[in-house]
């Protein structure tokens, strides 16, 4: 009889962004030896922050940059990043939607002072957004579990009052009936610009649910920008791994299961065709066909600017946002994303943009200052965005172009050349539909685990989908803790001593 080989690790998880650390984190924290593998040579994936070479000491977020996730997610709740260091600072106003007749509709971190400046909506938004907020722990546990289970914030009596709110929120706004509950162009056209986060068209129940979710957040938590980029999340991540004896891989690509080493279980922080790829012939024939059935969605094009001051927002108030959406009017905005599903690139694309700056000093080098910006445009679109960007900017910031020292477009066809799992420029991983959100990469009650390989995918191509809050990593782990070790209780992952980036 043969001896299996022994494994040189309990877990290996394939792939450093946010869902892979967090389940390395996870798994490490219950005693497991954890070894990470990452095909660039920094860590991170699309929470990176770069020196991109543009200007002396500019450093760049080459996807991710506000962080609406990174206090409201339980993982990072749990995880604790402000003890650790991590320097997390909420603006003013979390988003901003300019307008080109009427003057910009603000979202303040204060629901009430946001109310009060939508005119006849003002009674609406308290009563939708504003009431959400104060139960923001049941809209994250709605918006971030794994579809399979009963959120536990269900059961309480207050959360019971808020959640038929919440589902007629999303239903009035993914169906015909979007123009519902607000009057005015500025308070729908507010909502709808944080629904453009997912990529999709106009209305859709999943555009909905994103709407509900960062909306929500915005007068909860706000909207925070990291001081010194996003790398400073992932830092605290691998920083805590080490201080629990994981182990990180750099410039090690995985192709097949035969690039990693022997361990117990592998948890692939990758997209679903990549899963089918790695283990091409060792899944049952049905669920590698499934993966590759899963479709990617549309696409963001990027393009960092180098500038020489702020941008110079017609109406003041823009500039105090973390975030930015342009696109105009909701029927803008919907004819745009309309353009994009359609495989046009829109003349005026939706764009969302961040000068962190704003909150963080630190970012100005020399006068100049990143500011980070992408555009919707149909999946795999070989196109330069940095005039479609500079031009939408433009339109609500007349003499943008004067303050503009260099930039850098990167098309959606290209966006895979710095994190492989931005297949055509998708950076959701996949479809943003509501089926596809539940179904996520297939319907089967345990979407992680890859049928009885040992192998698990945990990125944003399984529940609860894309955004920077680790909960597909955390989910998944938590499988495989039960599932391959029979370990059924989750581990503490507040800070411990031993992580050098926890103070006193």
């Amino acid at each position: 009889m043969s001896v299996p080989p022994a494994h040189e690790f309990d877990a290996v998880v394939v792939g450093s962004g946010p869902n892979g650390l967090a389940a390395a984190v996870t798994l490490a924290r219950a005693g497991l030896s954890v070894q990470v593998l990452e095909s660039e040579e920094t860590l991170g994936g699309g929470a990176r922050t770069l020196d991109l070479g543009l200007a002396p000491g500019i450093l760049h977020d080459i996807c991710s940059a506000g962080h609406p996730l990174a206090l409201a997610s339980p993982f990072f709740t749990k995880f604790d990043v402000r003890a650790r260091g991590v320097e997390l600072v909420a603006p003013e106003a979390s988003y901003a939607q300019p307008l080109d007749a009427e003057p910009a509709a603000i979202a303040w971190r204060d629901a009430e002072r946001t109310a009060d400046g939508l005119g006849a909506d003002a009674a609406a938004w308290r009563a939708t957004l504003g009431a959400l907020s104060r139960d923001q722990d049941l809209v994250v546990e709605l918006s971030l579990g794994d579809k399979r289970s009963i959120p536990q914030a269900l059961v309480t009596p207050r959360t019971l009052a808020a959640a038929p709110l919440f589902g007629a929120l999303l239903g009035l706004q993914g169906t015909p009936a979007w123009s519902l509950p607000f009057r005015t162009e500025r308070a729908r056209a507010l909502l709808t610009g944080v629904g453009a986060h997912a990529i999709g068209r106009l209305p859709s129940l999943a555009l909905s649910a994103t709407s509900a979710l960062l909306g929500t957040i915005a007068h909860g938590v706000g909207w925070p920008i990291p001081v010194g980029g996003s790398q400073s999340i992932m830092d605290a991540l691998v920083s805590d791994l080490r201080a629990h004896g994981g182990q990180l891989t750099t410039g090690h690509r995985v192709r097949t299961w035969r690039d990693v080493p022997p361990a117990r279980a592998v948890l692939l922080d990758t997209t679903a065709g990549a899963a089918a790829d790695i283990l091409a012939n060792r899944l049952p024939r049905p669920l590698e066909a499934a993966l590759r059935r899963f479709r990617h969605g549309d696409a963001a094009a990027k393009v960092d600017f180098v500038l020489s001051g702020p941008v110079p927002w017609r109406d003041p108030d823009v500039a105090l946002a973390g975030t930015q959406h342009l696109g105009g009017t909701r029927h803008q905005m919907a004819a745009a994303e309309a353009e994009v599903a359609a495989g046009r690139v829109p003349e005026h694309p939706v764009t969302l943009v961040s000068d962190p700056s704003l909150v963080d000093p630190s970012r100005i080098h020399g006068g100049l200052r990143p500011l980070w910006t992408y555009a919707h445009v149909p999946a795999g679109s070989t196109i330069d965005p940095t005039e479609l960007v500079t031009r939408q900017i433009e339109r609500f910031a007349p003499g943008f172009r004067d303050v503009i020292v260099t930039s850098r477009g990167i098309p959606a066809s290209e966006m895979a050349h710095h994190n492989p799992s931005l297949v055509g420029g998708d950076i959701s991983m996949g479809r943003v539909t509501m089926w596809d959100m539940i179904a996520r990469p297939t319907a089967r009650w345990d979407p992680y685990r890859l049928a009885d390989t040992g192998w698990y995918l945990c990125s944003a191509a399984t529940p609860p989908g894309p955004g920077v809050h680790g909960m597909n990593g955390w989910h998944a782990a938590r499988r495989v803790l039960r599932q391959e070790f029979g370990i059924r209780e989750m581990p503490d992952l507040s800070p411990d001593p031993r992580d050098p980036c926890v103070s006193g």
